[in-house]
């Protein structure tokens, strides 16, 4: 009996390792496809194939000021649609319009043809900090960026035509 308590926990433990291992396996996969998806962005930048961020938004329909001047980088992937645009610290933007955006040190989003959607890491100023879940334009000779946080917000385009400076703040 005692054999066969100890080939079974032997069973176990051989299984749970190998779970363990596979699970570990995985987690270098996903690492070192992302440092080459890192790696390719350097090498595309410093060839000069990357555009900025300001002329990917501008192929969009977006407004070009949208996100500060002083990102580190972003990562566009065509074929989700994912972007992820990386700062140094959480920061914000006053506008011409006197509008606040917030950003967190990174945000991520959907983008598509005149829409930011899903969006992770980005507050506006509503009366208190409400979080921007959307940003749009409806057409090419629209005047209007509509935000929706909580509730829809028309602002004016021309507020965000040109990167601003971010100022640092203490927290998201």
């Amino acid at each position: 009996m005692e054999k066969a308590l100890t080939k079974l926990g032997s069973f176990t433990i051989s299984r749970k390792a190998k779970q363990e291992l596979s699970a570990i396996g995985d987690d270098i996969s996903r690492f070192s496809s992302t440092v080459e998806e890192k790696a390719k962005w350097v090498f595309e930048k410093l060839k000069g194939k990357t555009k900025s961020l300001p002329d990917l938004l501008r192929e969009y329909n977006l407004p070009p000021g949208l996100f500060p001047r002083n990102i580190i980088c972003y990562e566009y992937d065509e074929s989700r649609s994912k972007l992820v645009v990386h700062l140094s610290k959480p920061c914000e933007v006053s506008f011409k319009d006197s509008s606040m955006i917030r950003y967190a040190p990174r945000v991520k989003a959907t983008l598509s043809r005149g829409k930011l959607s899903g969006i992770e890491g980005m507050k506006t100023k509503v009366v208190v900090w409400v979080k921007v879940t959307s940003v749009s334009v409806e057409s090419y000779k629209s005047d209007k960026v509509c935000f929706i946080a909580g509730v829809k917000k028309l602002r004016q385009k021309d507020a965000y035509d040109v990167p601003r400076e971010a100022v640092s703040v203490e927290e998201f």
